[in-house]
């Protein structure tokens, strides 16, 4: 059995769910069609698809099999093309995942030129809060803002950005202007907390020697960085949040910084991978062109 051959029906069938539409498409006898993917699930030892009279659908190994088998097929036809130069010799299928703020503010906008300059790549974009598992859920490179634990991966510092801290103007007519830190016990702060449950430590201040934490009021903690701002351009209270994310805001004046002498740390940007070595071309293109993009943002 022509393993990569198998690889190449099975994926056919998967994606037109008809084993005679494959076969018509790759001018393959059906039956050959289905003889070859058959001895692949031997192979395996696994079932692959589920086969009824009307479709065939991807059992839960198949779509694992599927993603995998995709992957790979576009590493060798890259491997075909790795001495070429022409852009559109380029092409495989990139996971990324980036925090929400940093996709539509700065990479979203950007993105067309990318991808016009290199049509084969195909981008899987995931974009939320949530710390995602780079090696198990199969991500290529993720961005991160703020502290990196010790995780085994490779982190490739972009940069930091500034923190601001931000009221609305119909907070900020109902409770007035903070001055001080000792005004902040008069104030809302707007929590932001990965995990709902754990509560913050209040209204962060960098000094020379450390982190000081202020308290202050406030009854709403969110865990979404868009539910964040929308809290604050709703009057909910004071956040502290990069500079970049509020800028079309700042400058429609539907906020307002406050207290620039009292900044959070600045948050550091840094680009994550799983491999030094063996990075695919796209992977590497993609990469480069993205620290780039973000270096423009970052301190």
């Amino acid at each position: 059995m022509d393993k990569i051959h198998a690889m190449q029906l099975f994926i056919r069938v998967a994606e037109l769910e008809s084993f005679s539409r494959a076969a018509d498409t790759l001018g393959l006898p059906k039956g050959s069609v289905s003889r070859q993917i058959q001895a692949l699930e031997n192979h395996l030892g696994c079932r692959l698809l589920h086969r009824t009279t009307r479709r065939v659908l991807l059992t839960q190994d198949g779509m694992v099999y599927y993603e995998r088998a995709k992957d790979l097929l576009s590493n060798l036809d890259e491997l075909d093309s790795m001495f070429q130069s022409d852009p559109s010799s380029v092409s495989g299928r990139l996971r990324v995942d980036m925090p929400v703020s940093v996709a539509r503010k700065i990479v979203i906008p950007k993105l067309p030129a990318f991808l016009q300059h290199y049509p084969g790549i195909e981008i899987e974009l995931s974009s939320s809060d949530r710390l995602v598992d780079v090696i198990r859920e199969g991500f290529d490179c993720v961005v991160r803002v703020g502290s990196l634990k010790d995780s085994g991966l490779i982190a490739r510092p972009l940069g930091k950005l500034t923190v601001i801290n931000c009221a609305s103007p119909g907070y900020l007519s109902r409770f007035g202007y903070p001055e001080s830190l000792d005004d902040l016990s008069n104030h809302a702060l707007v929590h932001y907390a990965t995990s709902l449950g754990v509560r913050p430590q209040g209204f962060e201040v960098a000094k020379e020697n450390g982190t000081q934490w202020v308290k202050t009021g406030g009854v709403l903690t969110v865990n979404s960085t868009e539910t964040y701002h929308a809290a604050c351009l709703a009057g909910l209270g004071i956040i502290q949040v990069p500079r970049v994310g509020v800028r079309e805001a700042l400058h429609s004046g539907e906020l307002v910084e406050i207290l620039p002498q009292y900044r959070a740390e600045p948050m550091p940007v840094s680009l994550i991978y799983p491999h030094r070595r063996n990075l695919s071309r796209r992977v590497h293109l993609f990469m480069e062109w993205l620290t780039g993009v973000l270096q423009g943002y970052v301190d």
